[in-house]
């Protein structure tokens, strides 16, 4: 790349200068910044009517997931923070929450087997077999960092699930009745935030504890009118029974739906860079296209057709060197590798940009 640089800039002893680039791209946020709109979402605060378990796998215990559904109605999102509410065992310190583990999933049959013999009820407006994968979000490898809250010393539920989840026909155990612990909120930032266009989803987390279980706690399932068009009901599942999923309500419970309690937070991200609006400096990137913070490619940082900051450039050289300085500026950064730094440039010298 640094010989390509070097002809290019020699033939034409015009060099553009980091300070020129940072300019131009002043100029563009000034001229086209995005809206930016704020996404947020949330089922209220726990009702004490349930608590189901959601954990992941641990020696002598096997996962269980229990996740509840919410919309993301308009734009691409970037969901960057989340909360949910839960009991610890009494008595347990804050301290004991070691990890917390995010998945987003569709609703079914999306990624799902629909070929295979179902061993539940149903899956109608379950979540689906497997989770979205770039989705996923875990403390253990630093794509979300946490925090817990003691809410209440003292909260008690009229009813749980822990182990009574079994497959058809033998779902339905009524419950395991009630259980008291410490209330506690935990809140999520995630890093980085989790992408999603408008849909349908679930919503699961998981708590890993030192000694003890997370039981999620429940919300109000408000119906005239619900909490949203289309709002379903919590599921639940351990590895006994996954890849399907239980209703808590109707298939364990044996009446009623329940929510689950948490919220949701981001930042609409319209062009759907990685880059929420208010960051973003060049709104409207093509689809795949690799940005850096500031959601600028390296086409829109060095337009064919001239500077960012307007007019023409002075001849091609002037645009090979620009490419050429962005495309560096992208490999110091790790956006891209070397040699996709030199085919970018060698692109630029083969083209007619900036020519006369």
């Amino acid at each position: 790349m640094n010989y390509v640089m070097r002809t290019e800039c020699n033939k034409t002893k015009v060099v553009l200068s980091n300070k020129t680039l940072a300019g131009g791209l002043a100029l563009l946020l000034l001229a086209s910044q995005a809206s930016a709109a704020s996404y947020t979402f949330s089922t209220g605060v726990p009702d004490g009517k349930i608590a189901t378990l959601s954990r992941p796998a641990s020696p002598g215990k096997i996962q269980t997931e229990t996740a509840d559904d919410f919309i993301v109605v308009s734009n691409t999102t970037l969901i960057s923070q989340a909360t949910f509410t839960g009991l610890i065992p009494s008595g347990a310190p804050l301290s004991s929450a070691l990890n917390v583990e995010i998945e987003i999933y569709h609703v079914f049959p999306n990624d799902s087997d629909t070929n295979r013999t179902l061993h539940v009820p149903t899956r109608a407006n379950s979540p689906g077999d497997v989770e979205i994968d770039h989705a996923t979000r875990d403390g253990l490898d630093g794509s979300l960092s946490f925090a817990a809250t003691l809410v209440k010393a003292s909260f008690t539920v009229s009813n749980s699930v822990v182990n009574g989840i079994h497959a058809a026909t033998n779902q339905t155990t009524h419950g395991e009745g009630p259980v008291t612990g410490e209330e506690v909120l935990i809140s999520v930032t995630f890093n980085p935030p989790i992408s999603l266009p408008p849909g349908h989803y679930f919503f699961r987390p998981e708590v890993l504890l030192s000694s003890g279980d997370f039981l999620w706690l429940s919300a109000p399932k408000p119906t005239a009118p619900p909490l949203f068009v289309g709002d379903l009901q919590s599921w639940i599942r351990n590895d006994a029974l996954a890849p399907d999923w239980l209703r808590i309500g109707a298939d364990i419970v044996g009446a009623g739906a329940f929510n689950a309690s948490f919220s949701l937070s981001g930042e609409t991200d319209v062009d759907g860079d990685g880059v929420a609006d208010s960051l973003d400096l060049c709104p409207g990137t093509p689809a795949g296209a690799i940005v850096d913070a500031n959601g600028c490619s390296i086409d829109q940082i060095a337009p064919c057709g001239g500077p960012a900051s307007g007019g023409t450039w002075k001849n091609h050289g002037q645009y090979v060197s620009a490419v050429a300085q962005a495309a560096e500026a992208f490999l110091e950064q790790g956006l891209i590798s070397a040699d996709q730094a030199d085919e970018i440039v060698a692109q630029a010298a083969q083209s007619n940009c900036g020519g006369k």
